[in-house]
C-alpha cells in the first residue's frame, strides 16, 4: 500500500526504508550463515570418514561456531579434538625419517561447496 509523504520528510523517509531492508537483510543472512556453517560441519566430518575410513577421534572432532556481529556473521568450522592434524593431513607434511607424506584433499572440496552454497542463498535473499 502507498503511503503518501510530505516533500520535507521524503529523505527521513527514503532512510527508514533502507535501514529496515539493510535489518532484515542482514538478519536473513546471519541465518544463512548458521545454516551453512552447521552443513559445512557435516559435510567434512562425513569427508573425513570416507577420507581415512572409520570415526575415530579426528572424524568426530569437527565442530562448527558462528560470531555474530552487528552487521554480519562469521561461520568457523575446526576439529577441536586434534586441532593441527586437519591442516597436515590437507596439505601432507614431512616424515621424521625422511621422504613425504602426500595430502588427501578432504577440506577444500567442502570448502568450494559451502562457499556455492552460501552465495546462492545470499542471492536468494537479495533479489
Amino acid at each position: 500500500m502507498a503511503r503518501t509523504v510530505p516533500i520535507d520528510r521524503l529523505g527521513a523517509e527514503i532512510e527508514r526504508v533502507l535501514e529496515e531492508y539493510s535489518t532484515e537483510v542482514t538478519d536473513d543472512m546471519k541465518d544463512a550463515v548458521k545454516e551453512v556453517t552447521k552443513a559445512g560441519q557435516r559435510a567434512v566430518s562425513q569427508g573425513a570418514r570416507a577420507a581415512f575410513g572409520g570415526t575415530g577421534r579426528y572424524a568426530r572432532g569437527w565442530r562448527s561456531k558462528v560470531e555474530t556481529e552487528r552487521l554480519g556473521a562469521e561461520g568457523v568450522i575446526y576439529n577441536a579434538t586434534v586441532p593441527g592434524l586437519p591442516h597436515l593431513l590437507e596439505f601432507g607434511h614431512a616424515k621424521r625419517g625422511g621422504g613425504r607424506v602426500s595430502g588427501r584433499a578432504h577440506i577444500a572440496p567442502v570448502e568450494d561447496k559451502i562457499v556455492r552454497e552460501f552465495e546462492r542463498k545470499v542471492r536468494a535473499l537479495i533479489t
